[in-house]
């Protein structure tokens, strides 16, 4: 279980688990950014392939406790609208999760930076695309394809699917229903494919599984204070500090 500690500190372990209680908070008074926080935090301090299969079980676990707050009978609905998106995300994760391995961490990091930038600026702007009824199924599936092959790399496929949801106009309290299932079958695959890839092994589940206490403890505290202050400052100011974090993992890869 605590084989990691051969390979981190127990100052980066710390710095882990304040890193992911800020997530987690974050994720339980606005809904994102979890799997955002945690790459461009950890990675300040540790490999990139370590943080992917940090992510792993922390998203697992929280994204079930996300899906079951919004019931059975709500997520079984969404599904039946959304199987196409779903599908294509789920198999997606599976296919790219097997080739993180194979990036050297210099372009690892700068990938994971360039996601981060990216996504965190794109929601910041509130851009969103607008698709027309007739294009709505090959946009399911190219949608889903692009969100998969990130979740797989990088952990994260929550920014593209909160765009696609807003491209199709959907309101946002059976939004955040339909994110929880989207994300909960996404981190499903996210765990089945990285035990598949060799990400979680004997030094890494044990690391993830000790981040999920934090991620837990994080996401109630925002639950329960997440309307007690303006959520969309709250949520503009997440992404600049992403934005800058990213930044810093793009430098990192570039300089080595």
């Amino acid at each position: 279980m605590f084989d990691f500690l051969n390979v981190l500190t127990p100052f980066v372990f710390v710095f882990s688990c304040v890193v992911v209680l800020v997530g987690g908070f974050v994720k339980g008074a606005v809904g994102f950014a979890l799997p955002l926080i945690m790459i461009s935090g950890m990675g300040i301090l540790i490999d990139p392939e370590i943080v992917v299969a940090a992510l792993v079980i922390p998203i697992l676990v929280t994204n079930l406790w996300q899906v079951s707050r919004g019931g059975v009978v709500v997520a079984r609905e969404a599904f039946h609208e959304h199987w196409r998106y779903i599908l294509v995300v789920c198999v997606m994760i599976l296919i790219s999760a097997q080739f993180v391995r194979r990036i050297p961490a210099d372009v690892m990091f700068v990938f994971l930076g360039v996601v981060v930038v990216a996504l965190s600026f794109v929601q910041l702007i509130g851009w969103k695309p607008n698709i027309p009824p007739r294009w709505r199924r090959t946009f399911e599936w190219s949608a889903g394809t692009f969100s998969g092959f990130l979740g797989g790399l990088a952990g994260t496929w929550g920014p593209p699917t909160v765009l696609y949801l807003l491209a199709l106009d959907t309101p946002r309290a059976r939004q955040m229903t339909i994110q929880g299932v989207i994300f909960g079958l996404g981190s499903v695959m996210l765990f089945l494919g990285h035990l598949q890839s060799g990400i979680l092994n004997a030094q890494t589940w044990g690391f993830s599984a000790a981040l999920v206490l934090p991620a837990l403890a994080g996401m109630w505290i925002g639950f329960r204070v997440g309307d007690r202050f303006n959520q969309d400052r709250f949520r503009k100011i997440t992404l600049l500090v992403l934005i800058i974090a990213g930044a810093n993992l793009i430098r990192r890869g570039v300089m080595g």
